[in-house]
């Protein structure tokens, strides 16, 4: 029964992240709900994001975050290698690195 709560779930978060992502730039407002909703459902079923879907939230304001449309995302130039992504709504700044 859980496996199978878990698998629609999962399913269902994907979709709505797919969705908010090719609505970025057309409908922002429609974009922040459908990606709100997306995190909801993972915390109602108690199930951790994957990776790739975490990634397109803010680390600080947890809002939903479109690569180049409010979000700016930068190659660091250290001996490091690192993506530095920056969040245009509330200016937090966080890195990846690169291995």
């Amino acid at each position: 029964m859980k496996q199978i709560v878990y698998k629609i779930a999962m399913e269902r978060m994907q979709i709505l992240i797919d969705s908010a992502i090719t609505n970025a730039r057309t409908d922002p407002k429609l974009s922040q709900r459908q990606a709100s909703i997306a995190r909801r459902i993972s915390t109602k079923y108690k199930i951790r994001m994957p990776y790739p879907l975490r990634m397109v939230f803010c680390k600080k304001c947890k809002s939903f975050i479109a690569p180049g449309i409010n979000s700016r995302i930068r190659l660091g130039r250290t001996s490091i290698k690192s993506i530095r992504i920056s969040c245009n709504l509330c200016g937090h700044t966080y890195r990846k690195i690169i291995s």
